[in-house]
């Protein structure tokens, strides 16, 4: 696959979000606009069980085995399970910022000790051939410049009969959001378009066919029912789209979305998100 120039980022009113530049020192300098938008899913996602115990659920983890994740942000997904991991399970977090490093190890508190931390990219990954029993990469490789590199490091470190785990989202996600902004004038940073072109749920099967065998997809169901505009906005504004949201129209966008929740008394919103499995086989690539 082609990495996508900046242009195409453009066109796809994504703008920054492969610039690696951008996302390690500005949008994920630290886990400030990603809380804000995870905080939004956890109050007001319909499915009660959350996407962190949900994922953990599918990675099967077995005592003694080594998983690396790619991308690890502030450490959700292990702080949210910690009381479910294995026995002597050792776990690798990485991170293309160190600011989210810091945050991971905050988040853990005194058992970050349980865990190795490193600062690493997710095309030039600082492991030895056959490392790993488990790759994790969550919400991230539509992020990557150059995917077809990621996916072979991933394949390079996983052992034999190793798994594969990428979360991501689909055409649908958060779709009733970006039509509202659109009227704004205002974009979120990862639509339709750029999903579909980079690594979404319609495209990953393909994409991890040539590096992965056994390749399915888990979907993780339920939608949004908001019922405050404050946390809304504050996901909003943790985006690119906070550019395009400035004096009048932050106003008059705000507005419109506590009209809905006074009409409706909730904001309803698809999510399409899931989880693609995989296992490296001696067969693939």
């Amino acid at each position: 696959m082609r990495a996508m120039h900046t242009e195409d980022n453009r066109a796809l009113g994504s703008v920054t979000m492969r610039e690696q530049d951008y996302l390690k020192h500005k949008q994920y300098r630290d886990a400030s606009n990603l809380n804000a938008r995870a905080q939004l899913h956890a109050r007001f996602s319909a499915n009660r069980w959350g996407w962190h115990r949900w994922v953990f659920d599918q990675l099967r983890l077995h005592p003694g085995c080594r998983i690396l994740e790619v991308g690890c942000g502030p450490g959700m997904l292990w702080r949210e399970n910690l009381d479910r991991m294995p026995d002597g399970c050792e776990a690798i977090l990485t991170d293309l910022s160190t600011g989210m490093l810091e945050e991971a190890r905050a988040s853990l508190g005194p058992t970050a000790t349980r865990f190795r931390m490193a600062a690493a990219d997710a095309q030039h990954l600082p492991f030895p051939d056959e490392h790993v029993d488990v790759v994790v990469a969550n919400h991230m490789l539509y992020h990557v410049p150059d995917l077809e590199k990621a996916l072979a490091e991933f394949r390079r470190v996983l052992r034999p009969a190793g798994r594969f785990y990428a979360a991501t989202n689909g055409r649908n996600h958060m779709r009733e959001l970006h039509a509202w902004l659109a009227q704004f004038g205002a974009r979120l940073p990862l639509g339709a378009s750029l999903i579909e072109r980079s690594f979404g749920l319609g495209t990953g099967k393909r994409l991890l066919a040539p590096w992965f065998s056994e390749v399915r997809l888990e979907r993780y169901e339920g939608h949004l029912d908001v019922r405050e505009v404050e946390p809304l906005m504050a996901y909003i504004l943790s985006t690119t789209a906070k550019a395009d949201l400035v004096g009048e129209k932050l106003e008059h966008c705000t507005g419109f979305f506590e009209q809905i929740l006074r009409e409706q008394g909730a904001i309803r919103i698809s999510k399409d998100t899931g989880l693609l499995t995989a296992v490296r086989g001696e067969e693939s690539a």
